[in-house]
């Protein structure tokens, strides 16, 4: 067994080594945080202040932007700092600061778009009782549930990480996440990292699972619609949330629940940088589709399945 050691700080190896890349990703990076800012919190603005956003549906996106800023404003400062200074060192509180806020606000997203799924549901499937379901306290109480449950588990994940460190203290990442710290244990990770899967792999299947109930139900409830029209309606208040769904939980699947022997750490991070930059900075543009985007994939579906909806309109 190693000798184990206090660890007052680490290093962040970074994306690359290659000095040549730096002022492109920093460049990359810092105008991906502005988009990031003032997209998410734009949105945040328009709908606090306009009063016909007032919605359960806007409730929860709003939320879902405060959120996106919280884990992307946990990683990209820091990695923008490196980049333009040269200094890749974080404390040892500083990392697990990150960590922590990254996990957690990464996992209400998880747990808010499971939410946001029930919300359509609820919509759709029994629209005459949707303002007597859908109330100002069953959204706070989702949403205030999203959080303890995301916080809960940045608890058990950092408690489960931050252990004894051994040797290097250099991450092989551009920030503080679970596998490169593992790395660095000196006790065995076994259990640490059947831990990280059961509680990643509980989450995610977990309020995937509500949503693939949720829009089940939805589609049956559309396949039921005897107008083409409604169908249309029904389906383009789906379409923005379907598409955030796929690419979170597409990127945390490849991410966290594939096989580590068939991941290397070049992989790793380019999928990070995907769900720690770009999905923050998209989620305010897919929800802010316009009619145009929406009717143009319902041509898509209506392609894909010409038959079922002239079934239905009999």
């Amino acid at each position: 067994m190693k000798n184990s050691t206090e660890v007052t700080e680490f290093i962040l190896l970074g994306l690359t080594d290659d000095p040549n890349l730096r002022v492109p990703l920093l460049l990359v990076f810092f105008c991906s945080s502005l988009i990031t800012l003032a997209g998410n919190g734009g949105l945040m603005v328009i709908i606090h202040s306009d009063p016909h956003l007032h919605t359960p549906k806007h409730f929860f996106v709003s939320n879902l932007s405060f959120v996106d800023l919280g884990y992307s404003s946990a990683i990209a400062p820091k990695m923008v700092a490196a980049l333009q200074s040269g200094n890749k060192v974080i404390s040892y509180n500083g990392c697990a600061a990150q960590f922590f806020f990254f996990v957690g606000f990464a996992t209400v997203e998880c747990y808010l778009l499971a939410c946001m799924a029930y919300d359509r549901y609820a919509a759709i499937h029994r629209p005459l009782h949707y303002t007597t379901t859908m109330t100002a306290g069953v959204c706070a109480l989702l949403a205030l549930g999203s959080y303890v449950c995301g916080f809960l588990n940045a608890s058990i994940h950092t408690a489960d990480t931050f252990r004894l460190f051994c040797g290097s203290h250099r991450i092989n990442h551009f920030f503080c996440d679970s596998s490169p710290l593992l790395a660095l244990s000196c006790s065995n990770t076994r259990i640490s990292k059947l831990v990280v899967s059961f509680v990643i792999g509980f989450n995610v299947f977990f309020t995937l699972l509500v949503i693939l109930i949720s829009y089940l139900f939805i589609y049956i409830t559309i396949q039921r619609m005897r107008s083409a029209e409604g169908q249309k309606k029904a389906f383009s208040t789906c379409v923005s949330h379907l598409t955030a769904v796929s690419v979170f939980y597409g990127t945390i699947i490849f991410m966290y629940l594939q096989p580590r022997a068939n991941q290397s750490m070049d992989t790793d991070k380019i999928a990070s940088v995907f769900y720690t930059v770009v999905i923050p900075m998209l989620n305010p543009l897919i929800y802010s589709l316009r009619n145009k985007e929406v009717s143009a994939l319902w041509k898509i579906f209506n392609k894909l399945h010409p038959q079922s909806l002239s079934v239905s309109r009999k």
